[in-house]
């Protein structure tokens, strides 16, 4: 483990040293959360493009919106008020993709039903991700607490590189 930290601590002195930059602000540039997986395969900044500063990201197992991540997204949203960002205007992004590792465990509800908050008879689709976006996605616009939020949702194709967009802001 030493060994791994040392990596990083090695690695961090070089970005301080070329790509650090002092003048990034709290609050992503493109006024958005991107809800995605704990999936190395799927780190959303790589994947959509961003650069440093532009988005903020929550990553879960299966990148679901949970009520977890609902709370995540109204505590935000009272920080940003806090350091003087306006309502409205925000984006959230549902990121999930092929291949997810919550399909390895869609037979524990005992697993599935505490994560989700649901009684197991209701648990939620975890083998199609575009299901689940849609799902996901349906959920945040919904919540009350989270007025003026433009919601969208992808899906990431981990054999192809692609994003497919299933719903829509």
């Amino acid at each position: 483990m030493t060994e791994v930290v040392d990596t990083f601590v090695e690695r961090n002195r070089k970005f301080a040293e070329t790509r650090f930059d002092p003048t990034l602000i709290m609050r992503p540039s493109l006024m958005t959360s991107v809800i995605s997986c704990f999936d190395p395969r799927v780190d959303p900044a790589v994947v959509l493009g961003a650069e440093p500063g532009e988005i903020g990201v929550l990553r879960n197992v299966g990148g679901r919106v949970t009520p977890d991540t609902i709370e995540q997204l109204v505590m935000l949203q009272h920080v940003a008020a806090a350091a003087g960002a306006g309502p409205g205007g925000w984006n959230v992004v549902v990121l999930q993709h092929t291949g997810c590792g919550i399909n390895l465990i869609q037979n524990r509800p005992d697993l599935l039903a505490p994560y989700f908050e649901v009684p197991e008879a209701e648990l939620p689709d975890v083998a199609d991700p575009r299901a689940a976006v849609a799902r996901d996605v349906a959920l945040l616009r919904a919540e009350p607490r989270l007025p003026g939020y433009r919601v969208s949702g992808l899906v990431y194709d981990v054999g192809t590189g692609l994003v497919e967009t299933v719903a829509g802001p």
